[in-house]
Parts: structure tokens; sequence; C-alpha cells
């Protein structure tokens, strides 16, 4: 098994799937990070793309997600945010990535050995 991670950014919705995104290695996912880069530069663009300004936007409870300015952007830029006192504590409906996506990628993507990052990145983008 390779050994090595990379933390992997998506979203999918029944519109389509954005771009896999990949955080550099070791980066802090703060708040303030969480919100510049990763929603701002990655997912919100790429929601748009996929479905217009037609999605539901909901989050696990990551102490990114949960942040006080996380909870204020999302509701001042998404057309129907899920706010965190309404997120139910455990849903594999309301979470198709972690569920049950990641779980068949991860049996098609390790079918054989991988050598490095890279690697493990070019076979996740080209599923």
């Amino acid at each position: 098994m390779f050994s090595k991670s990379v933390i992997v950014l998506v979203a999918v919705s029944a519109m389509g799937c954005a771009h896999i995104h990949f955080l550099e290695p070791g980066v802090k996912v703060n708040g303030e990070y969480y919100r510049s880069v990763v929603l701002m530069d990655m997912l919100l663009p790429d929601i748009r793309s996929v479905s217009g300004d037609c999605f539901v936007f909901q989050q696990d409870g990551a102490p990114a997600h949960r942040a006080r300015d996380t909870v204020e952007l999302l509701g001042a830029l998404t057309p129907d945010f899920i706010p965190p006192d309404l997120w139910p504590p455990n849903s594999l409906d309301l979470n198709p990535v972690d569920y049950s996506i990641w779980s068949v990628m991860q049996e098609i993507v390790y079918q054989t050995h991988i050598a490095n990052i890279d690697e493990l990145k070019h076979r996740l983008v080209q599923m």
C-alpha cells in the first residue's frame, strides 16, 4: 500500500462533479485558509460552473466549516446555505463523497502499486 496521503476536495451534485483539487502537503486548513482559498478560489467557482445559482451548500462539522466568519460568508454568497444548527449529526445521504464515492475510488485507484503523490493525484483525476 502507498503510505503517503493528500487532501482532496471536490463538490458533487446531481448536476455534475466539480474539478478535483489537491491541497499542498502540510497546509494548515484554518478558517481563513478555508474561506479564502478552498471556498473562494476552488469550490464555489467550480460549483457555480456546474450548477449556476441552483445549489444547496452544506458542510460537515470541521472547525473551519463551523467558524462564525465561514458561516456568515456562505450565508451571504450561496443561494441556499444550510446553517450548522440544522446539520444532522451523521447522515450518509447528505455526504455521498465521504460515504460512497471515496470507497469506490479507493478500490480502483489502489488496484496496482502507486509510486508517489504525483501518480496518486493523476489516478484520482483520471477517474
